[in-house]
């Protein structure tokens, strides 16, 4: 292959990973811009509209700074595993 090619290639390789990564960045600090960091759809009194996992039901709640939802239950795998979902931004909504 060509020197100049194989250049090409290689920067436009690199040039487009950084884009990848920029924007990858930008989405992610886009997403905990909202409420104590967690961007989760309300409803009109500011409560997080989010699908409890324990009892597989639509809830509105407040959640605290640290992502626990006010029905959280120390200690209760569904509830540990739904905080976390919470404040990783995967936590299923309505």
């Amino acid at each position: 292959m060509d020197d100049r090619l194989e250049r090409f290639i290689r920067e436009k390789f690199r040039a487009a990973g950084r884009q990848y990564a920029r924007a990858k960045r930008e989405y992610d600090e886009g997403r905990t811009d909202v409420d104590g960091g967690f961007d989760l759809p309300r409803d009109d009194d500011g409560r997080a509209k989010i699908v409890c996992r324990r009892y597989a039901e639509r809830r509105a709640v407040a959640v605290d700074e640290e992502g626990r939802p006010n029905c959280f239950e120390a200690g209760h795998p569904d509830c540990v595993g739904c905080a976390e979902d919470v404040r990783t931004g995967v936590v299923e909504t309505w």
